[in-house]
């Protein structure tokens, strides 16, 4: 079953409409759907690895407009269905944490945590509730949704035609890669930390106010 599907989804990868699928994914991601696109990106780049970076691009761009649905929903909408929405997916623990950092770190938080598992809608409906600066939230995100997705793709870009026999052969493990780091992801959203008393004052954050 697994192999069929395997099969199915790199035919429909290369598929001219899938790079607009791809875009759809990325874009929901930043702001309400749980699946991170990266496994149809990667997919993706498996079946066309010249075409790699183009498709980096184009998740990097649509993750940035989706994160901008995402800020409104923080910014305008909270109330309505934001609160219902971090609940659920199961983060409204991580919502004050993340909300303490943004107002402490910034740019420099979302880049950072932007780029890693921690589910990207976290930052952007928080970065929304908080009234974090427009311009500063779209700048970051630029850069945190590139590193995120460039990574994937100059990866199969340069090893792509490599990569594939290894997938074939083991595709159980690598499944069950892309699982655990999707959990590893929402996991790491509820241990937010840095350095400083201040951070460490985040870390334990448990309610928060509007801007």
């Amino acid at each position: 079953m697994l192999r069929r599907l395997y099969d199915w989804t790199l035919a429909k990868a290369a598929h001219r409409h899938a790079e607009w699928w791809l875009a759809a994914f990325a874009f929901m991601e930043a702001s309400f759907f749980p699946v991170p696109p990266h496994p149809l990106l990667g997919l993706m780049c498996l079946a066309e690895p010249k075409k790699a970076i183009r498709f980096a691009a184009t998740a990097t761009l649509a993750s940035v407009a989706g994160g901008l649905l995402g800020y409104a929903i923080g910014h305008f909408a909270f109330e309505a269905f934001g609160d219902t929405l971090l609940r659920a997916l199961h983060l409204q623990e991580s919502f004050p944490k993340a909300a303490c950092f943004l107002r402490e770190k910034g740019a420099i938080f979302i880049i950072a945590k932007g780029a890693t598992p921690i589910p990207f809608k976290l930052i952007t409906i928080t970065a929304g509730f908080i009234g974090l600066s427009l311009v500063t939230f779209i700048v970051a995100s630029l850069i945190s949704r590139s590193i995120s997705f460039m990574i994937v793709g100059v990866l199969f870009r340069l090893y792509g035609a490599r990569i594939k026999p290894v997938i074939d052969r083991h595709l159980g493990k690598v499944t069950v890669g892309f699982v655990v780091l999707i959990v590893v992801g929402f996991m790491a959203a509820t241990l937010l930390g840095g350095d400083g008393k201040d951070s460490r004052a985040c870390a334990q954050a448990t309610a928060v106010t509007s801007a």
